[in-house]
């Protein structure tokens, strides 16, 4: 079942087009990796998405609801540019950010005491967010986001800011709030990321969606035919297989990046090989979404 249905979205800002008639659905209970380059038109959607913005043209539904500003309070949003009140305590700040979105203060105390001790922040209560350091004030924002339990979290580079021990921490807190039946829309640039977090991707470049999938589907679907192999011995000619690139191993052993020429099922080209090469691994290059992505936004591929 889908939870978001972005239908035929367009904004314009000035004689500048950001989104052009872009429309996609987002699965339930998964996480939704929103990529694309700078200035392709990632932030305006997500804008559009919490009603910051208007869109000019198109509707954006939540649970086949068209989208209102009631329905916007009950949406977790971490923007890409972080703010918090330098001034207040870091209790306080949590405090009032979790009534904003309609909990109890005996209610709110409660969950935030229970996120600070996860997020490693316990003794931090009663300290200014001013002392907190970048890293710490990214997980202050991350449970203020969270802390009202929202059927879908929107999180604009959530890692930003973070070393790799609590990027970590992060994302095993954002794979359990998936588990528990929250709807993820992640927008990052870090596509490691993408490859461990999101089960659905869309591509938006220029304006326009010009991808969208399963990231399993995708990777698939772009897929070259090409292989890494392990072998002794001399590969055949060109006139059936292209060396990509190869590099020595140990003794005679060498390992090369290969294409074929004629797409075939893997024991057939297993077949094919060995006739000249004893082959000691042979596995297929999948690409990474990293390579799928450059290809398609890069001038080149234009």
């Amino acid at each position: 079942m889908d939870l978001i249905k972005i239908d035929h979205i367009s904004k314009a800002y000035g004689g500048h087009q950001a989104l052009s008639d872009v429309s996609l659905t987002i699965p339930d209970k998964s996480i939704f990796g929103l990529l694309g380059p700078n200035g392709a038109g990632k932030t305006t959607l997500i804008r559009i998405i919490t009603k910051i913005i208007h869109q000019d043209q198109g509707k954006v539904f939540l649970n086949k609801e068209e989208i209102t500003y009631d329905l916007v309070r009950k949406i977790g949003y971490l923007p890409e540019e972080r703010g918090l009140y330098k001034k207040m305590k870091v209790g306080e700040q949590l405090i009032y950010l979790s009534q904003l979105k309609g909990l109890s203060r005996t209610e709110a105390v409660k969950r935030i005491k229970i996120w600070l001790e996860k997020l490693d922040l316990k003794s931090w209560w009663n300290k200014n967010v001013e002392d907190l350091s970048k890293g710490m004030a990214q997980k202050v924002q991350f449970i203020a986001t969270v802390v009202h339990e929202p059927k879908l979290l929107i999180l604009d580079e959530p890692f930003s800011g973070f070393d790799p021990v609590n990027a970590d921490l992060i994302k095993n807190e954002i794979l359990e709030l998936r588990d528990k039946g929250a709807t993820i829309i992640f927008s990052t640039h870090r596509m490691e990321s993408v490859e461990e977090l999101c089960d659905n991707i869309a591509l938006i470049n220029q304006s326009k969606k010009i991808l969208d999938g399963s990231v399993k589907q995708i990777k698939e679907e772009h897929k070259k035919g090409q292989y890494i192999i392990d072998y002794t011995g001399i590969l055949p000619t060109k006139e059936s297989v292209d060396v990509l690139s190869q590099t020595d191993l140990e003794g005679d052993l060498k390992r090369a990046h290969i294409k074929f020429h004629q797409v075939s099922k893997p024991n057939d080209l297993i077949a094919q090989l060995i006739v000249s090469v004893q082959l000691f691994a042979f596995s297929e290059k999948i690409p990474t979404i990293n390579e799928i992505f450059i290809s398609k936004v890069s001038p080149s591929h234009e």
